[in-house]
């Protein structure tokens, strides 16, 4: 679609920088209409005050603000969780599980304006303009999609500020704003300054979410979680929303320290970017979650589980939630997730989330059998026959070697 066909676009508004200077661009350079829409996934209130009445002064002709705290922990952080994915054994993909629910909620907003095209302010460098642009495809495919990044001659925050200088737009940005940050309900993210160099250590103002562990208390704190089929349904003993569980540990993990990591990771577009994280309360969910798998879950599913919430790490870094893969890895980790209820203790100290106590009705534990007293219910004896079989085909193989004939070895 040309231009001069563009009537009207539905703009990804966080108030920052970069999308307070699309709202003009796109009045100037499509001469269209530009509504703005916010996804609250609980970044705080503090990054939503005012924010209609900016995008307002700043050009839009209205500004809609979704809440979907609750949808984004039930239905996008919590199946997460079943498949036990983490992206490059570090990062718990804060970032890339709220993109297709921002996305999602952003056509349905197109839809309901009438909109000819989406817009977002991500870069042509990062992960997020395919997160963004994948879920349009699945969702929206014949909607024009506007990536000003890809097209205006802006290549840094000073143009930016430049830019909105000249048509006197204020913006609470500035260029000793060095880090650039994305926060929802899960985590926040900290790029840029120092952590550009990876060599530099990230100093204290980097971290905004987490009491540093040096400085947690020197008591630790126990704190009780409970699953009901996968899902964590309690906080010490108090029967809570997803949303609110996550907001529990978040605050008691925080204080204590828990959730930092500081990765240099490989980016779906091809470069490696150094980034800080703070999970706090998610630490403590996954640690839990993992911890009550393997008490349910035998050798064999576990390890599947395992290779499943290795490709499903890639599957949401990369964007592709809206995918015929993505539904089936979630269908094979919502299985398994069906075994996962009971009670798990996990103990908060200077960083550290340790999981101390765990039980479940559907535990594959027996002490009868794991005893190293006596017992009454375990023929050791067995176990020769067992291993004769497990090893017969190197047994066999090795006999080959050395040309020894099968005959009298006990394997005819």
């Amino acid at each position: 679609m040309s231009k001069k066909n563009i009537k009207k676009v539905v703009l990804a508004y966080s108030g920052g920088l970069d999308t307070s200077a699309i709202i003009p661009w796109l009045k100037e350079n499509y001469d269209c209409e530009v509504i703005a829409f916010a996804a609250d996934v609980g970044q705080g209130d503090e990054e939503l005050e005012g924010l209609r009445e900016k995008a307002i002064k700043t050009g839009a002709s209205e500004c809609y603000i979704v809440d979907l705290k609750e949808e984004f922990v039930s239905d996008y952080i919590y199946p997460t969780i079943t498949t036990g994915a983490v992206y490059e054994g570090q990062y718990l993909l804060g970032t890339s599980m709220a993109r297709p629910i921002i996305a999602k909620a952003q056509v349905e907003i197109a839809r309901k304006v009438g909109a000819d095209a989406l817009c977002h302010g991500c870069t042509g460098k990062g992960n997020d303009q395919v997160r963004f642009e994948g879920t349009f495809a699945a969702l929206a495919p014949e909607l024009t999609v506007i990536a000003p990044w890809r097209e205006w001659d802006m290549v840094s925050r000073e143009d930016l500020l430049d830019y909105l200088a000249e048509r006197d737009i204020k913006t609470t940005a500035s260029a000793t704003k060095i880090y650039s940050r994305d926060a929802n309900a899960w985590h926040i993210s900290h790029e840029g300054g120092e952590l550009e160099d990876p060599w530099c250590e990230p100093s204290k103002e980097v971290w905004t979410m987490t009491v540093s562990p040096e400085d947690a208390p020197n008591t630790p704190e126990r704190v009780e979680v409970s699953f009901e089929h996968g899902r964590m349904v309690k906080v010490n003993g108090e029967a809570l929303s997803p949303y609110q569980c996550l907001v529990t540990l978040n605050t008691l993990a925080a204080a204590h320290g828990v959730g930092r990591i500081d990765i240099v990771e490989n980016r779906l577009v091809g470069m490696k970017s150094r980034g800080c994280y703070e999970t706090p309360g998610g630490t403590v969910m996954l640690a839990a979650y993992k911890a009550l798998e393997s008490l349910v879950l035998d050798k064999a599913a576990l390890k599947y589980r395992e290779q499943i919430g290795l490709e499903f790490s890639h599957v949401m870094y990369d964007g592709r939630w809206f995918t015929p893969l993505n539904d089936a890895l979630l269908a094979g980790a919502a299985s398994f997730a069906e075994q996962v209820t009971g009670d798990i203790v996990v103990k908060l100290y200077k960083g550290q989330a340790t999981v101390t106590q765990r039980r479940s009705p559907n535990s594959l534990y027996s002490e009868d059998f794991a005893t190293f007293g006596a017992d009454d219910v375990y023929d050791q004896s067995h176990a020769e026959g067992f291993i004769r079989l497990y090893s017969l085909s190197s047994r066999i193989g090795a006999l080959n070697k050395k040309g020894i004939p099968f005959k009298n070895t006990g394997i005819e």
